[in-house]
Formats: structure tokens, C-alpha cells, sequence
């Protein structure tokens, strides 16, 4: 691994406007990318952001902007945390990097640290919320989650630094912060910028769209965002055999999972059962306790109050009161996936 270069500046930051910034970015591949192209991403798949990359429009999924804009927010403040909880010293570079052997590889960096040696390290700030902070555990060790992993090591790449440091916020105290770190790695590093390599050529400049490996939620919510409403009068679509090799596969899937369904049926009907047996015994009670060699279970029953619009009252609503009904009532859209297998005609 060649450790004798410098980053190059591709554009200075201070002041750039964020459309400007986001052009830049579709120069070459920056860290939050890398987890898409390796199929780790929990947040978008490869095609999405070949798409990103080539300025094909697709719809904007602005569901999360609270919580990207929270992250922008803190990130003064996780860096002040860091700062205190290790006694080192963070700065920023406003500058988009680049790669001078590798001019794909992109970095723009959250902050950097200066270390007691001498040298330097890179610093990225996530923040998350108090249930998703199990991911930097594994088994009980600490870990970095994978998809912010492929992150710092492309940015360590990119930059020549040997170790990238994460510090993330899960709660509103300081001692509700996760500071981990990683050390640079050849080998990981050679086989990424490898993957990044051909995902750039074969890709993105070549424009030919990566194929679907992720999981199924994923790919669905990536479709949604491409294709928007369906087409009622879209013409029907006659599969090829390869194509139809899909559709056997599902159905092969759909006996196998009726086969475990028939079997979980009978369990969830026992235990609708006994949990109607346990509820007769509760009577008016909303709490039940239960000690035993075993140790003590605790058994809540509780009334869940929420409001809401009955069918009939809506129908009411609408026929009544039809300007306050077109106001407040949205019209949302789901396809239902279906197939249906019939029998081939006798020879």
C-alpha cells in the first residue's frame, strides 16, 4: 500500500452552496456512499445511488429530515463531548478531497483530531437514539456498526490517516455518547477501493445500473422511489424462461413457508388459549405475578386508549361535511403482489 501522497483539494467548502455541493459530489464516490455499493447500507441500495450519481431523478424520500437535520444540528456538540471526554483537540478543513491514484474517491470530512504524536486523526459524529444504540456492541464487545466501518476506511484511504475515530450521541447527557475507533487496514482497504473501482467504470460510466442484492424491504422502497404511482394501462409484461425462474423460485418459497405456517397456526391457536386462560384468572386486575424456582414473571394487562375515525363516521364525514372531508383526508397508494399458479392444458 503506497503511503507517500497527499489528498488532493477538489473544491473548497467554506461558503459553497449546498446545490453546488451536492454536484460535486457527483464527481466520484464519498464515504457515506460505500456502504450502498458493498449492499450493507440499511438506508438505500447500489441503484439508488447510481442514480444519485448520474442526476436521474427520483422521487425525494424526505422522511427522515428531522432526524438528518438533528444530525447537522449536534454535530458542534458531539464534537465538544469528544473533545472532552478524550482531551483531544478537533478542527475542521473545509474542503471536498480527492484521491490523487484513485480521483473517484472522494472525502469531506466532519473534523479532523490532532494526536499526542504528532499525527493525525479523522473524526466523524453520528447520533442515533437510545434504541438503536446496540448497534456498536456485538456479542458484548464494542464495535463500529459495518456501514459507518466501509465509511472511515474510505476516508483514511483518501486521505493518507491511519486511524478515523466516531463518536455518537444516543442520548441528551455526555455520558450518553459512544467513542470507538479504527486503525487503517491494507487488505481491507485494497479490496474496497477495488469494489468502488468497478461500481464507478462498469457503472456509473459505463450506465449500466447495478443489479438488486439487498434485502426485499430495501428493494421495494428503492422501486417505490423509481417508478412513483402505477400505470393502470402499462401493458402486460410476458416473461422469458430466466425470467419465469423467478416466479417458480417464489412459489417453491410459498409451499415451503405454508408447510411452517400450518404448523405455527396450531401454536399460536394454543397460545391465544392460554393467554385467554391467564386473562380469565387476572379478572379486573391489570397486573399478575407469578415466583417459582425458575425466578418471578410478570404478567401485565393493560387498556391501550387511542382515538380515531370508525368506516361508518368517515362515510358520515364524507357525505355530510364533504369540504372538511377533501381537507384533512389523503388518498395514499399500495400494489398487492399476487401470483397464482394454474395448471397446464392436457397434451
Amino acid at each position: 500500500m503506497n503511503t507517500s501522497y497527499q489528498p488532493r483539494v477538489l473544491v473548497d467548502t467554506n461558503n459553497l452552496p449546498r446545490n453546488e455541493w451536492l454536484e460535486w459530489r457527483k464527481q466520484g464516490i464519498g464515504g457515506s456512499d460505500v456502504a450502498a455499493i458493498l449492499g450493507i447500507s440499511p438506508f438505500r441500495t447500489a441503484r439508488d445511488l447510481y442514480y444519485d450519481k448520474l442526476g436521474i431523478a427520483v422521487e425525494n424520500d424526505e422522511s427522515n429530515w428531522v432526524g438528518m437535520e438533528m444530525g447537522n444540528l449536534l454535530e458542534p456538540l458531539v464534537a465538544r463531548i469528544f473533545e472532552k471526554k478524550t482531551g483531544l483537540k478537533v478542527y475542521q478543513r473545509k474542503a471536498m478531497f480527492q484521491h490523487p491514484e484513485h480521483p473517484w474517491m472522494l472525502a469531506d470530512l466532519d473534523y479532523l483530531v490532532d494526536l499526542p504524536d504528532g499525527t493525525t486523526a479523522i473524526l466523524e459524529i453520528k447520533t442515533t437514539n437510545y434504541n438503536a444504540q446496540g448497534n456498536w456492541w456485538y456479542n458484548g464487545a464494542e464495535i463500529v456498526p459495518s456501514y459507518y466501518e466501509t465509511q472511515g476506511r474510505h476516508y483514511m484511504a483518501v486521505m493518507n490517516i491511519d486511524r478515523c475515530y466516531f463518536c455518537c450521541l444516543y442520548g441528551n447527557t455526555e455520558d450518553e455518547a459512544i467513542i470507538r475507533h479504527i486503525d487503517r487496514d491494507a487488505d481491507y482497504e485494497a479490496e474496497l477501493i477495488t469494489l468502488e473501482e468497478v461500481f464507478w467504470k462498469e457503472n456509473v460510466l459505463a450506465h449500466v445500473p447495478p443489479a438488486y442484492t439487498e434485502d426485499g424491504d430495501l428493494i421495494m422502497e428503492s422501486l417505490r422511489r423509481q417508478r412513483g404511482p402505477s400505470e393502470k394501462e402499462a401493458p402486460e409484461l410476458e416473461m422469458t424462461p430466466p425470467q419465469g425462474m423467478l416466479v417458480r423460485r417464489y412459489l417453491e418459497l410459498q409451499q415451503q413457508m405454508d408447510a411452517v405456517t400450518s404448523e405455527t397456526d396450531e401454536l399460536d391457536k394454543e397460545m391465544k388459549r392460554v393467554k385467554a386462560l391467564i386473562i380469565e384468572l387476572m379478572g379486573n386486575s391489570s397486573k399478575a405475578t407469578y415466583e417459582d424456582a425458575g425466578g418471578t414473571v410478570t404478567v401485565t394487562y393493560n387498556p391501550v386508549r387511542k382515538t380515531g375515525i370508525s368506516k361508518d363516521n368517515l362515510i358520515r364525514l364524507k357525505e355530510v361535511h364533504p369540504e372538511i372531508y377533501s381537507e384533512y383526508v389523503t388518498v395514499s397508494e399500495s400494489r398487492r403482489f399476487n401470483i397464482r399458479q394454474s395448471k397446464a392444458d392436457a397434451a
